[in-house]
């Protein structure tokens, strides 16, 4: 087989040509790219393509379409570096919106405007059921998916540059954050205390944790003594079941104090666990679940969330998620003048900035409290 050739066609760009086998004729199919940089970037580039055209592995560019490389993507490199649930949600995306809109495109020809006008047709129309557009937010995420895609296209030199990065997403307005009055809060409490449910909602209450991290509690990552839960794992719910999975960022592995109310709780918890484990022959378990099943196992994400809805609706209160029990606490700490630092590391944020974008705004008085504390610090100085 020919080694191919490099032939200059510009300042810093360079074509390169060589044979990419055969077609069903016996006719020689010849392969073009053009790189853009130094010679020797390109006779490196040129290296691969050969590399990979006599491994078998070399694709052809003019034949693969977007739905094609979306799907290779999943396979090839989403499948390993996100977790589970992720892929999960990004398979979905792919195949249920990516690909019907865009699929047939060959990924060489793919440009911005078609891009920008799926976007548009996402937010009028999009929705499965015919029933209307998708949220922003959704197409925002979908764009995501795609930009992400993409870039990794361009890192395997299967496009020169990323159309998605060109398109502009819809822009969703600052999502709206459930969050319970102590008076609520409190009554929640009061009707959840004689369920099996009452130690994990209280957890989630006066520590922030999520859901999967609650859930994915073993007693070994709790030190009653000393009053600290560490987070260590996260428990994720996916197709294929239940697992255990390390927290997404270095912030999200954290330690947590947790009230008095919170460790008399769970000392009373792993009490009644632990005679429940005896009347069923199971002995004690020291390492299992904090908030298990009657065999000692996990507990659906799900179904935790579905108890607190029922609980939700017996309490009388407004109607909010169990995720909105993190939303509470943290404005309960940022209402009572916490330090935002401190509560950015019991949320586990990756910075303190994302806690003051999502949090802020439910404290207006805040802004009041400035003035007031800038107004006492200089007053006396002005008036002299």
């Amino acid at each position: 087989m020919s080694e191919g050739s490099i032939t200059k066609r510009g300042k810093k760009s360079w074509r390169l040509k060589f044979e990419n086998g055969r077609d069903d004729s016996g006719k020689r199919k010849i392969g073009y790219e053009t790189v853009r940089g130094t010679k020797k970037q390109a006779q490196i580039r040129l290296t691969e393509i050969l590399e990979s055209r006599n491994k078998g592995s070399l694709v052809d560019r003019t034949a693969m379409t977007v739905g094609d490389y979306l799907k290779q993507w999943l396979a090839d490199h989403a499948l390993h570096t996100v977790s589970r649930k992720t892929y999960e949600r990004y398979f979905e995306i792919i195949f249920k919106h990516l690909v019907p809109a865009l699929g047939a495109t060959k990924l060489s020809d793919l440009k911005p405007l078609a891009i920008q006008s799926y976007y548009s047709q996402a937010l009028t129309e999009g929705r499965r059921d015919g029933k209307g557009g998708l949220a922003p937010r959704t197409v925002l995420h979908h764009h995501r998916v795609l930009c992400a895609a993409l870039r990794q296209a361009v890192r395997w030199r299967l496009l020169a540059i990323n159309p998605a990065e060109a398109a502009e997403p819809p822009r969703p307005g600052h999502a709206e954050i459930d969050i319970l009055m102590d008076d609520d809060l409190h009554t929640l409490l009061k009707t959840a205390r004689p369920t099996r449910s009452y130690t994990a909602i209280l957890m989630a209450a006066t520590t922030g944790m999520r859901r999967g991290e609650v859930l994915g509690l073993r007693w070994r990552d709790l030190d009653l003594e000393a009053g600290i839960a560490t987070v260590n794992h996260t428990l994720e719910e996916t197709k294929t079941g239940l697992r255990l999975k390390e927290p997404k960022t270095k912030r999200s592995r954290r330690n947590i104090t947790l009230p008095a109310l919170m460790v008399d709780a769970l000392r009373s918890h792993k009490a009644t666990q632990a005679q429940e484990r005896l009347m069923l022959g199971l002995g004690r378990d020291e390492n299992g679940y904090v908030f298990a099943t009657l065999d000692g196992g996990p507990i659906r994400p799900r179904n935790l969330s579905k108890e607190f809805s029922r609980i939700v609706k017996r309490a009388g209160v407004r109607l909010v998620s169990l995720h909105s029990l993190r939303h509470t606490h943290a404005s309960q700490l940022l209402r009572d003048g916490v330090h935002v630092k401190v509560v950015s590391e019991r949320l586990g944020h990756s910075t303190v900035s994302i806690t003051l974008d999502v949090y802020a705004h439910t404290i207006p008085n805040m802004q009041a409290d400035a003035a007031a504390r800038i107004d006492a610090a200089l007053a006396g100085v002005l008036d002299d």
